[in-house]
């Protein structure tokens, strides 16, 4: 594997605050989050990663290799971000995690339009299947459409703005690849008993216009089989990729979860003057 084909890590601002792990849908990298982190910078440290455009990385290998990489850079807790296919690589490492003190430890998690065991499984191989047979060519003509509309949509926000031709210029046929490899992995992993052991903290993020992931169903499922879910929100005028399209919204919501839960936390109990005595 190249070396532009390895995990890429960036992380921004001080180590002091809270930290904030953003892990990519199934496009696989940072080049959507621009609008999100800047929304979000001085009150987190705000880490984002790229995975390498790999054809045989299991679910848990993409966990072993975000951790590794984030104990390698000396951040051994933080809370998770999985948007969409992410929410798996997030689900996968909680599982790992086993309560091991060499480990990551996750302080929480927060699904952006993520899920468990993906409500519509033949939905996700009729996917994998388009994308396994649609054409260079197809791609790029996708590829046009999508950055006129982009480009009206974030016409507001020029840092985002940059970051689709950057986004654009990724999306190659390797990448392709790369995705409909992802798809499988979503299609073949069930992370439901994960979930229904999870206490540390589970939020979700929807944007309310999303025909990939029936988010609706996904919170149901939460509610009834998640013991650490505390809730949720819908942003009405965002879509599937909720964080770029309603960033400054998105932020201010996972900052006060964040928030809610260091409050939630159970102080530490000191000792009483008589107990120290003795």
């Amino acid at each position: 594997m190249s070396v532009k084909e390895q995990l890429q890590i960036r992380i921004y601002g001080d180590a002091s605050l809270p930290t904030l792990i953003y892990l990519p849908g199934l496009h696989g990298d940072w080049t959507l989050v621009t609008s999100f982190r800047l929304a979000i910078a001085d009150r987190v440290r705000f880490v984002e990663f790229t995975y390498p455009r790999t054809l045989n990385w299991s679910l848990g290998d993409y966990a072993a290799a975000v951790e590794a990489e984030l104990l390698a850079n000396g951040i051994e807790r933080g809370w998770l971000l999985g948007e969409s296919f992410s929410s798996q690589v997030a689900w996968a490492m909680i599982g790992k995690n086993g309560g091991d003190d060499n480990r990551f430890h996750c302080e929480g998690l927060i699904l952006a339009n993520g899920f468990v065991r993906h409500p519509v499984i033949w939905g996700v191989w009729l996917a994998k299947r388009f994308s396994t047979g649609v054409s260079l060519t197809g791609l790029t003509r996708f590829l046009y459409v999508y950055a006129k509309y982009a480009r009206f949509r974030h016409r507001h926000a020029p840092e985002t703005m940059a970051s689709i031709q950057e986004f654009v210029a990724r999306r190659t046929d390797l990448d392709r690849c790369a995705a409909a490899h992802r798809l499988g992995l979503i299609a073949e992993n069930d992370l439901r008993p994960v979930a229904r052991q999870t206490k540390s903290p589970v939020y979700y993020l929807a944007g309310m216009v999303d025909p990939i992931v029936p988010w609706p169903y996904v919170r149901w499922w939460l509610r009834r089989n998640c013991p650490g879910y505390r809730g949720g929100k819908t942003i009405w005028r965002a879509d599937h990729n909720v964080l770029g399209t309603a960033p400054k919204t998105a932020a201010d919501q996972v900052v006060s979860w964040l928030k809610e839960s260091r409050e939630r936390a159970p102080t530490p109990q000191t000792a009483s003057p008589v107990a120290a005595r003795s």
